[in-house]
């Protein structure tokens, strides 16, 4: 039986994503800091462009270790702006060197960025089982009390309908469509596990 699903049957890396990290719940801080930088650089683009250029990040922002990222000096920015495998706006790369730092003061804070993020939530992921893609909305109230308070601690492209975005990748919430097999659909009903590392109004087909 052919698995339905909310996005990415046209791309066999886009359906990947969605059949193996959108919605599921992530505590890894690589991880999230990864997500965080990659919805950084997707404002005003599709994210299918940003997963097809997420290995060339990973090279270019040291595997997304924020302790690296923080210390990245003018030199090093200045040859970011260089690479055709990367999103080249200055604005996007010199702020992934800003949210580098912020995140480390939350970590400093909170002991990991997972405690400060999943507090958003009351700890565990908010499931929806939405008609349709049409359905999502762009933003919510958790969404903009996580923008809200990121701002207040330093972090740049972190607007609310971002940072929905950033809870659906990393499984705070878990929008997959009722039709969809990872929301209970045809073929499938498996949702998957927890994951450490690795279309609509708000569906990431809908998005670019």
């Amino acid at each position: 039986m052919t698995r339905q699903r909310c996005f990415g049957d046209k791309n066999p890396l886009y359906a990947t994503y969605h059949d193996e990290e959108w919605g599921i719940p992530v505590h890894d801080d690589r991880v999230l800091f990864e997500f965080l930088i990659l919805e950084g650089a997707q404002a005003g683009l599709s994210w299918e462009t940003i997963l097809n250029k997420r290995e060339n990040y990973r090279k270019a922002f040291a595997g997304f270790d924020a302790a690296k990222v923080a210390r990245f000096t003018p030199a090093r920015l200045a040859t970011l702006m260089q690479d055709p495998g990367i999103v080249r706006n200055r604005l996007k790369i010199h702020g992934a060197v800003k949210n580098a730092k912020a995140f480390l003061a939350v970590q400093k804070e909170f002991g990991r960025f997972d405690a400060y993020l999943w507090r958003f939530v009351g700890g565990k992921p908010k499931r929806n089982r939405w008609p349709s893609l049409k359905h999502i909305p762009a933003t919510t109230a958790e969404s903009d009390a996580l923008s809200k308070d990121l701002k207040k601690r330093g972090f740049t492209f972190v607007g609310s309908t971002i940072m929905y975005a950033f809870m659906q990748a990393v499984g705070l919430v878990d929008d997959h469509v009722a039709q969809c097999w990872k929301g209970g659909g045809e073929g499938g009903g498996d949702k998957g596990g927890r994951r450490e590392g690795t279309e609509g109004k708000n569906g990431r087909e809908g998005r670019g």
